[in-house]
């Protein structure tokens, strides 16, 4: 392996790993960490999210007595992601501007792997220790909803994925993502334009009633895309929406996304025209609604947090926690019976061009993960 962290994060970084081609950075990981002493296997979770290869999953025996502690981090990496150039500037690592960095979450990953690498050349007496490196985490957290959670002995761990070292997410929202239809008729716009239902003009009245943005301090909502019409010259006989709505209320959440729903057969209801047959014919409205992912909330005084915030007090970290607005792989692991809180790598400015990480951090987060493991296998 590599000589330093720094050195580790680099060659990472430089493996393309766009969701669902995580093949190549997977495979490397696979090599690294069976160096490393960790039995590798991968799922088949990939055959339902389209990609190239499944989640990995490592397993380093310990020689203290006692539940492994797990720790997760992702392997895909948001858009553009190819052929990324690190560089160090003063105290930071960056992109040379052309792409992101990938320190999402491959700060998370070169962090994991550096940890058990300075343990195990220390020989020092650990609890046993699972990984779990996920695939397509950037587009909708699918590794993890597809995770082969029986290949999982651990009761609780971390994943690292959020910005400042040490500190400590231990909750998230829950979301609905929805796909939205709205159906018109065309005409031509020239000649006969009263013959024909704009869906564009009915969606986007609609899309002025909705409760967009931030509607309280648990509940948000959001229009991510549209699309439709054909030419300038048609009426537009069908227009296609993508919206999520989050909430830490899941009354709330099916409140907000009934809400839309009503406002939009609400809206179409009042639009007809009648066919060639002198039929009526309506506007109407389909609605594809899916759960992304439920969410979780850790108590203060879970073993989980108090197990992070002694961590931070050994290393002088100031000892946060706070509730999230957005989904991660923590959401699928909390749902499935894992306590998981995210923690912080030091990852700035991510999804941007401008992403980068202080080297400072790069290493902090490495010894955080050292000393969590040293501290829970002395408990």
């Amino acid at each position: 392996m590599e000589k330093s962290i720094v050195d580790y994060f680099f060659s990472l970084v430089q493996i393309d790993s766009e969701s669902k081609q995580e093949k190549d950075i997977a495979l490397k990981l696979e090599k690294d960490l069976t160096a490393l002493g960790a039995e590798v296997r991968f799922d088949k979770a990939n055959e339902k999210t389209g990609g190239n290869i499944g989640n990995l999953y490592a397993y380093f025996p310990g020689k203290v007595d006692k539940e492994p502690i797990l720790f997760c981090a992702h392997m895909d990496t948001v858009k553009p992601g190819i052929g990324i150039k690190p560089q160090i500037l003063k105290d930071r690592i960056t992109s040379d501007g052309t792409t992101i960095l990938g320190s999402d979450d491959k700060s998370g990953i070169a962090q994991i792997v550096w940890a058990i690498k300075e343990i195990s050349e220390s020989n020092i007496s650990h609890s046993p220790i699972e990984i779990v490196f996920t695939i397509a985490e950037e587009v909708g957290i699918l590794g993890s909803k597809n995770l082969d959670y029986s290949l999982i002995k651990s009761k609780f761990g971390f994943a690292l994925d959020s910005r400042d070292v040490g500190s400590l997410t231990i909750g998230a929202p829950s979301e609905n993502d929805l796909k939205i239809f709205v159906h018109g008729k065309e005409a031509h716009a020239g000649v006969e334009p009263e013959k024909g239902l704009n869906a564009i003009m009915i969606a986007a009245e609609a899309i002025r009633e909705f409760p967009l943005g931030r509607i309280d301090e648990e509940t948000t909502c959001n229009i991510g895309k549209i699309a439709g019409g054909k030419a300038t010259n048609i009426i537009p006989n069908y227009v296609e929406i993508e919206a999520e709505v989050r909430s830490h209320s899941e009354e709330k959440l099916q409140k907000v996304t009934q809400q839309i729903c009503s406002i939009l057969e609400e809206t179409a209801s009042k639009y007809q025209v009648e066919n060639t047959e002198g039929k009526i014919i309506y506007a109407k409205v389909e609605i594809d609604i899916k759960k992304g992912y439920q969410s979780f909330r850790l108590k203060e005084d879970d073993e989980i947090v108090t197990l992070a915030h002694k961590a931070n007090k050994n290393l002088v970290l100031p000892c946060t926690t706070s509730i999230g607005g957005g989904g991660s792989d923590a959401n699928n692991f909390n749902q499935n019976g894992i306590k998981m809180a995210i923690v912080g790598t030091g990852m700035n400015r991510v999804h941007t061009v401008d992403e980068f990480i202080l080297i400072s951090d790069l290493e902090k987060g490495a010894q955080w993960v050292k000393k969590v493991i040293k501290i829970y296998s002395q408990m």
